[in-house]
């Protein structure tokens, strides 16, 4: 109980241990590790497990359309979140991850070639990133939204 208190949770654990082997190169596991925890948690589970969990299994498909698929799981989990747990931590999460779901989406779309839904998505990262604070994190949505938007202008 008292690791309960301290802010450890399990789900988001086993996320991080999932993303360590998708970002160590193991997409295979990292996406069958990804896909056995949505089979727990599914649309039912706290939207800041559903939202990281999508985001996160989007970067494990080969498929662009199945990266959009999920990238979009992971928006409308943020996007309805739905006060599981802890609100007020779980929206603060939830924001900070807008400038990167909308990130993703632009460049999925960009992949498919539907460039005015990669506009929208990039100008919504944009907005979003206005308000993360200027450290590591803000820094490197906005270094994102800047290079997506040259990608976008090359098109």
């Amino acid at each position: 109980m008292e690791q309960q208190e301290a802010g450890w949770d399990p789900v988001l654990t086993r996320i991080g241990q999932a993303v360590m082997l998708l970002h160590g190169g193991d997409r295979e596991e990292a996406r069958n590790r990804f896909g056995a925890l949505w089979s727990e948690i599914g649309e039912r589970g706290e939207a800041l497990h559903r939202c990281t969990l999508a985001h996160y299994m989007a970067d494990t498909q080969d498929d662009p359309g199945d990266e959009l698929a999920w990238d979009l799981r992971a928006l409308a989990a943020a996007e309805g979140e739905d006060g599981h747990g802890d609100r007020q931590k779980s929206l603060r999460a939830l924001r900070a991850l807008f400038p990167s779901l909308h990130l993703n989406l632009a460049s999925d779309y960009l992949k498919l070639q539907h460039l005015e839904a990669a506009r929208t998505h990039l100008d919504r990262a944009r907005e979003s990133a206005r308000h993360l604070q200027d450290d590591g994190y803000g820094h490197r949505m906005r270094t994102a939204v800047a290079r997506l938007e040259r990608s976008l202008r090359e098109v």
